[in-house]
């Protein structure tokens, strides 16, 4: 494993590069008074940061979400749950649908709700490798060098750092760092104002309308993002997010990331743009993330946490689950929980986190998982 100096050098870095462009805005100053919605005794919650949202410490993952599997949902906010996730992306729409059957069933100001933007899969990268396929194969080889220098430096395809939640994951971490370096000598041939901005504003009224809602209170943009670059360095998502704001249609921006994402929210967090960050962090990569994410609260920056049980489930390249950090689990939180539960319990002893995910399918797993003694 690389040295975590200097991964913290590298942080310190990103946060100075992402500082550059936040310089010239003003600082987003924290809310006075809490936001509380459907609060109940027997759920906790914690302070999302500079929003001033108070959220329930476990919140709803979106992925499994249908206009035929949402009544769950509803029994979760019963249960004191008061923050909702979704992506157009999740079930190509169906996710978004699913949730309009719980807002038409619930009134809106009884949670927060997420949806997301992936302007960079969507568009970026396939824009790139379009013009990539175009060169030479000798450019191809010195572009495709400079990506893997890219990755190298951060340290982000370390196996404890990257896990490997998805079979795609590795793909989208090298056609991000592709992309980056193409930006600087290929960017000129991409229009920005329409492939990066026009794409957001269109996807966020799409999802208003999907929703049945007149208003996101995050939109996390970009969704899944895998370079500090991607953050630091597009002035199209702040500009969006500000007309967005100003509409009325967005309260406040997040990040997601899954791929390195300590560089990701080093970079939100100095960015005076961002309020949130929704990144992977559990039992196997918690030591290249607990410092940024320390320094994340300190600047009263939200952190949502996912991913936490994942690294601990069957999948590509994981086998079983990550047999270390299974080990790991059973001698921290002991008893006869699931694997899972163990996960999300190790997770919200760091009072540095606002919440975790819990990408919860059924009635169930919201039993489950609501009913665990919180932190």
């Amino acid at each position: 494993m690389t040295s975590h100096s200097s991964r913290r050098s590298f942080l310190k870095t990103t946060a100075g590069s992402a500082l550059a462009i936040g310089l010239s805005r003003k600082p987003i100053e924290a809310q006075d008074t809490a936001e509380w919605r459907n609060r109940h005794e027997q759920m906790k919650y914690r302070r999302l940061g500079r929003t001033g949202f108070m959220v329930s410490e476990i919140v709803m993952g979106g992925n499994e979400i249908t206009p035929e599997n949402y009544e769950h949902v509803l029994m979760a906010l019963d249960r004191g749950l008061n923050y909702l996730d979704t992506s157009p992306a999740y079930g190509r729409g169906k996710s978004e649908q699913g949730y309009a059957r719980v807002i038409k069933a619930r009134p809106r100001d009884q949670f927060f709700l997420t949806s997301k933007v992936s302007p960079w899969d969507m568009n970026r990268n396939q824009l790139f490798a379009q013009i990539f396929d175009s060169l030479s194969e000798s450019e191809q080889k010195r572009l495709r060098t400079k990506a893997a220098d890219e990755i190298e430096e951060r340290n982000a395809a370390n196996p404890t750092y990257l896990v490997n939640y998805f079979g795609g994951q590795k793909g989208e971490l090298e056609a991000s760092a592709l992309s980056n370096v193409m930006e600087k000598e290929y960017g000129r041939r991409i229009d920005r104002e329409k492939n990066y901005k026009q794409i957001i504003l269109d996807s966020v009224d799409q999802s208003l309308q999907a929703l049945g809602t007149d208003h996101l209170d995050i939109l996390m943009c970009p969704h899944g993002a895998s370079s500090p670059t991607e953050i630091s360095a597009f002035p199209e998502v702040f500009e969006a997010f500000e007309n967005l704001k100003r509409a009325g249609k967005v309260r406040h921006l997040g990040v997601s990331s899954h791929s390195d994402p300590g560089g990701v929210l080093a970079a939100a967090v100095a960015s005076n743009v961002y309020s949130v960050a929704m990144v992977a962090y559990n039992i196997v990569n918690h030591s290249f993330m607990d410092q940024i994410v320390e320094q994340a609260h300190d600047a009263d920056f939200g952190v949502i946490a996912m991913k936490v049980a994942r690294a601990v489930f069957p999948g590509p390249n994981r086998g079983d689950g990550n047999a270390e950090g299974i080990k790991a689990l059973n001698e921290r939180i002991p008893g006869d929980w699931t694997m899972p539960q163990k996960a999300y319990l190790w997770a919200l002893k760091n009072q540095n986190l606002s919440a975790v995910i819990s990408n919860m399918v059924n009635a169930d797993q919201v039993r489950d998982n609501i009913a665990l003694p919180l932190s």
